[in-house]
């Protein structure tokens, strides 16, 4: 279920219907969500789908056709009167990290710092430097450092002026899975130390949900559902924000009750009551962790396609030519193609929607 809306004095970011675009045109449409003190949320969606604009109209970069961008209760946007962006007490992290290639590591993170003195932005310096453990390359010049290192140096530079928001444009594509994958929860972990709220933009998956408290889906330039990972999951909105996040496709069932569903992989039990009645044609979604191995079970599915992925296996099932799902294994339970293998639904919570057609 949809945690209960925080009180209104506790946003830090409330976006209200906003409608913005490029030359009179809305790409993005009636947005609306709000994020607490400290929390990281994210914009996450298929390319196209108005991410970045809302990240430019966030930064100051684009007016606001429809609606209101406020900050610390303060309105900074609305149609007409945009605070400059050098006004709004936001840092922004690029994807390519912007760094001075002839200013030296330092110099770069102390860029925004030039009304303190020498020796107090020095010390300024050095504690961001040693929070982003890249201390000992103070003196050192961008381009003799990694991606990682580089994105480092942007995220200190935009941490020194010491903001009330950072936002994040795609920051670690240019880096491989590995270190994207550590990075991304360092980063977490070097906000949540400092209390610093964030918006990350980006189209996968799996960094949204490692790293951020609260999750917008966009599609076609609209909010299809603002929420915690686990409920994008568990409690899609719709059929989109379903088949988008994780892994998974729909087969045929028939509604027996409003928790309970007819279909080819058996009667199947959830958690949630929908007001469907019963003879109702619906799509229900089988995720590759809703399936279980189980000896005992009469439901033999053809094994189709496998994908060894080391720990674990996906298996793609053939029940009939209207009905193939997907199981996740550990890679132990080793079956050929073509193999008749004797499994289970164990799916704790129900997702299902009317069929299309």
């Amino acid at each position: 279920m949809t945690e209960a809306l925080v009180p209104a004095a506790d946003w830090l970011l409330e976006v209200n219907n906003l409608s913005c675009g490029y030359g009179g045109e809305s790409v993005v449409k009636d947005v609306n969500f709000a994020l607490s003190h400290g929390d990281i949320g994210c914009l996450l969606g298929p390319s196209g789908c108005g991410k970045s604009t809302i990240l430019r109209a966030l930064a100051g970069f684009l007016p606001l056709n429809v609606g209101e961008i406020q900050l610390q209760s303060q309105a900074i946007s609305l149609p007409g009167r945009t605070l400059a962006p050098e006004k709004r007490r936001i840092g922004m992290v690029f994807q390519d990290y912007a760094l001075f290639p002839h200013l030296s590591i330092a110099d770069n993170v102390g860029f925004g710092l030039n009304a303190l003195k020498k020796a107090d932005r020095r010390l300024k310096v050095m504690e961001l430097l040693n929070l982003v453990h890249l201390q000992d390359l103070a003196d050192s010049y961008p381009h003799e450092l990694s991606g990682g290192q580089q994105q480092r140096v942007a995220l200190a530079r935009a941490l020194a002026p010491e903001p009330t928001l950072i936002l994040l444009d795609e920051p670690f594509s240019n880096l491989d899975t590995d270190l994207r994958r550590r990075l991304s929860l360092d980063v977490r972990d070097i906000l949540k130390t400092l209390g610093i709220s964030a918006i990350l933009v980006t189209h996968d998956q799996q960094e949204a949900f490692a790293m951020c408290d609260q999750v917008a889906v966009l599609k076609d330039g609209s909010l299809q559902q603002w929420d915690v990972p686990y409920n994008l999951y568990h409690e899609p909105a719709n059929r989109f924000v379903a088949s988008f996040i994780g892994q998974g496709g729909f087969i045929p069932g028939t509604a027996l009750g409003p928790d309970t569903i007819d279909s080819e992989l058996g009667v199947i039990h959830g958690n949630r009551a929908y007001k469907w009645e019963p003879g109702t044609l619906l799509d229900v979604l089988i995720r590759p962790d809703d399936i279980v191995y189980d000896p005992d079970s009469e439901l033999r599915p053809k094994v189709v396609e496998k994908t060894f992925a080391g720990t674990s296996t996906l298996y793609r099932f053939r029940c009939s030519e209207n009905t193939e799902f997907e199981a996740l294994f550990r890679s132990h339970l080793d079956f050929n193609m073509g193999e008749n293998v004797p499994v289970r639904v164990e799916a704790d919570h129900l997702i299902a929607f009317e069929r299309i057609g």
